[in-house]
């Protein structure tokens, strides 16, 4: 099923949750609505459900409007946060809940309900759990039991709002691995709300940024993490170091240091800042006349594979964090205190226009 929303428009009071929001959610693929707390990405997610209605604005489904359609009526799958099980059923019971709450005329049979759940636990592989009850679980298997009592219903769409917020974070891992392989089996449309980047970009083929009931950016997880279409964007993807300067006919001028940013050759005497992540900096012992940013290390966490540099601006004190692999760490016998240079290999420089002459 493919989803679309037109110019939806949410506001609670004097608070505007969604602001002229338009999207697309093509048929059978995962996508993942980002973005901080109160960006709008949960009560999207409820009126493409049908439980919030918008003020205004289109919810279609297949092409066919279905604003004033009943949630039942719109074959949505629900997964909640907290698994909203039910304590007093077995597992066996909560995942036939919704196949035995069905009208009649629609309701399988006893027999087909059995064959079905069974079906379900087998592909959450926790059939062995059947006769248990949900506090006896672990938080990883209630989810995954969730997420069966959901499919049952056998919905064209599947909705799962923070499905592994509540879990810890080797368990929330594990989970969201496992929920990339049963899409990829199953070919449901998905949409998943998450505010943690490192979910959104390992499991889902579209990523939605929002922010303040915006739209930010949607792309691929490699075009929205390579390629991000504004600094608040570049800024909740990852780590990254800000270089402020100005910027002047294709250079940018930060501190002692200057770039160039050839994308910005006809800007005169603007407001920039320069956005680099810490893996995109390269490090070097300083030696007179070096071009770069003169550092000194204060201090390096060396622990696995990469080797985090803490690192002190020379021209302004600004704190730099680098991240270079453990064995270019060793190789440098880099210690505390040591004046450096470093040198961004890719940056992306937004200008305030505004600011601009």
């Amino acid at each position: 099923m493919t989803i679309e929303v037109n110019n939806i428009r949410k506001q609670f009071g004097q608070f505007t949750a969604l602001d002229n929001v338009s999207l697309q959610f093509p048929a059978g693929e995962l996508t993942a609505l980002l973005g901080p707390s109160g960006c709008g990405k949960t009560t999207l997610l409820r009126i493409i459900a049908g439980l919030e209605h918008p003020d205004s604005g289109q919810v279609l489904l297949d092409g066919e409007d279905a604003s004033r359609r009943h949630v039942r009526e719109r074959q949505v799958g629900f997964v909640f946060q907290h698994y909203a099980l039910f304590k007093h059923m077995t597992v066996f019971e909560n995942v036939a809940f919704g196949l035995r709450v069905k009208a009649r005329k629609e309701r399988p049979s006893e027999q087909q309900i059995r064959h079905k759940v069974q079906q379900l636990l087998e592909l959450v592989q926790l059939d062995w759990l059947a006769d248990r009850y949900p506090p006896q679980l672990s938080g990883g298997q209630r989810q995954r039991i969730a997420l069966a009592r959901a499919l049952a219903v056998e919905p064209r769409v599947l909705l799962l709002d923070e499905p592994f917020g509540a879990l810890d974070a080797k368990v929330r891992k594990e989970l969201r691995r496992w929920l990339r392989r049963l899409h990829d089996d199953l070919h449901v449309t998905s949409i998943f709300v998450t505010h943690d980047q490192e979910e959104a970009l390992e499991v889902a083929d579209q990523v939605v940024l929002m922010n303040k009931g915006r739209v930010e950016q949607l792309g691929t997880p490699d075009q929205v993490y390579n390629h991000p279409a504004s600094p608040f964007v570049y800024g909740f993807l990852g780590n990254v170091n800000l270089f402020h300067g100005r910027v002047h006919e294709g250079v940018l001028a930060s501190g002692d240091a200057s770039f160039e940013v050839p994308d910005h050759a006809q800007v005169q005497n603007g407001t920039g800042i320069a956005y680099v992540r810490p893996h995109d900096l390269e490090i070097d012992r300083y030696a007179a006349g070096a071009e770069g940013i003169v550092v000194k290390l204060r201090r390096a966490h060396a622990i696995g594979p990469l080797a985090q540099l803490d690192l002190e601006r020379a021209d302004n004190a600004e704190l730099i964090e680098a991240v270079i692999p453990n064995e270019r760490f060793r190789q440098l016998q880099l210690k505390d205190g040591e004046t450096l240079v470093v040198r961004p290999r890719r940056m992306q420089v937004f200008v305030d226009q505004g600011a601009a002459i």
